[in-house]
């Protein structure tokens, strides 16, 4: 039996007030041995989300089987207001506590990121400015790396191939590439010319974006995301952070990108001091807007086939990579071990 009409009949939701949603999954069952650090980090984390972000920012985060004390920190935060929307849950792995956090929304730009990553001031502007400056750009991280440009980024090779957009320039941020590294544990036994040159592409405005990313933190189109509901069985899987974070956009012939400076950083699972330092400082809103620009319709699933799977066989040719380095303006001296 139903008496009456329910008051929220045709109200509108309030959540069409933002335009960007960030989603932090986040798995914390303990303070010991690994996630000794954890929650501090976790926490610091959250502050620097806090600090560089604007009031059109719906965050996110979902509890992935956390401790219970986490679980308490989340509800406090959400019942301040600072976190919109709060998911709690078993520990189902990374990638599907993800595409919980997508799930029952629709924002134009949705960035995702690990729970130990401190936001650097500016970074919201950063990101929206390379989006409307590179209509094509389907994803934009925040951390330049290594040679992201032969890790699914063939298309934009294609694209660009005779253009002088595209080309090797100086290494902007290279302490910005090295601390991202330390973070992750890796040896220091890569090339350093990697330090020295990277590739680049230019909007007709000057601004430079490094060609490929990774996914410790990075912002998507929202066509740049699969929508139908998927179901992940494993709870941490390199491969499935590739087939569904990674990969997906080229089916759309979108680019993968990264701003020139680093604007993040990975903190891992160890708390240093510096940290504290770089979150001391005075952060700010971002109020960049993003344009509504469409791109030129093709077919997608032919620019998939031809850029990404024909076109990619042939720049793992050895001699054609090795040209295309020498086309694109790297140094002659880089070119053997690149």
């Amino acid at each position: 039996m139903r008496v009456g009409k329910n008051p929220t009949f045709k109200e509108k939701n309030a959540n069409t007030r933002f335009n960007h949603q960030v989603i932090i999954p986040v798995f914390l069952p303990n303070d010991k041995g690994y996630f000794k650090d954890g929650f501090q980090i976790f926490r610091k984390c959250l502050d620097s989300l806090f600090k560089s972000v604007n009031a059109s920012t719906f965050i996110t985060v979902v509890n992935n089987g956390s401790a219970d004390y986490v679980t308490e920190f989340l509800n406090k935060l959400h019942k301040e207001g600072k976190v919109h929307e709060v998911v709690h849950t078993s520990n189902i792995g990374k990638t599907n506590a993800v595409f919980k956090g997508l799930q029952g929304h629709n924002f134009p730009l949705i960035t995702i990121a690990d729970a130990d990553v401190l936001f650097v001031k500016g970074w919201q502007n950063a990101t929206v400015k390379t989006f409307n400056e590179f209509p094509k750009a389907g994803v934009v991280g925040l951390i330049p790396q290594l040679k992201m440009f032969n890790y699914l980024c063939s298309n934009i090779i294609f694209d660009k191939w005779f253009s002088r957009q595209l080309y090797f320039t100086d290494v902007s941020d290279p302490d910005g590439i090295k601390s991202f590294i330390k973070s992750i544990g890796w040896d220091d036994n890569y090339n350093k010319d990697y330090l020295k040159k990277h590739l680049t592409v230019t909007s007709k405005n000057n601004v430079t974006a490094v060609v490929g990313t990774g996914h410790v933190v990075a912002t998507y189109r929202n066509w740049a995301l699969p929508k139908t509901v998927i179901c992940v069985d494993e709870k941490l899987s390199p491969k499935y952070d590739s087939m569904f974070l990674d990969a997906y956009v080229l089916k759309k012939d979108g680019w993968r990108l990264t701003t020139a400076q680093s604007y993040a950083y990975h903190l891992g699972n160890v708390w240093e001091s510096w940290m504290d330092k770089e979150l001391a400082r005075n952060f700010e809103d971002n109020n960049l807007k993003l344009k509504n620009r469409k791109t030129k319709s093709h077919n997608k699933r032919v620019m998939f086939f031809v850029k990404s799977k024909l076109f990619k066989k042939l720049l793992d040719q050895k001699v054609v990579m090795k040209y295309f380095l020498k086309l694109k303006g790297l140094p002659t001296t880089m070119v053997k071990n690149y």
